[in-house]
């Protein structure tokens, strides 16, 4: 029963960091369309979306291992 809630609460971690890429990918794309845009701002928003894909990549490893345990 412990194992499906800890499934559970990281499938659940996994949609919002999901979301919250995405967001910040529209964002990242809005800021782009205006000149002269803050790149300052732009560079901290896609390093954070870089940190928030690597996280991404970790909670599928855990939900779904590469290797048969």
């Amino acid at each position: 029963m412990k194992e499906a809630e800890d499934i559970a609460s990281l499938r659940l971690k996994l949609h919002e960091t999901q979301v919250e890429h995405r967001d910040l990918d529209e964002i990242i794309e809005r800021l782009l369309q205006f000149s002269p845009h803050d790149e300052l701002m732009l560079r901290r928003l896609k390093k954070r979306k870089l940190l928030l894909k690597d996280r991404i990549a970790a909670l599928e490893r855990l939900i779904e291992p590469d290797v048969p345990a």
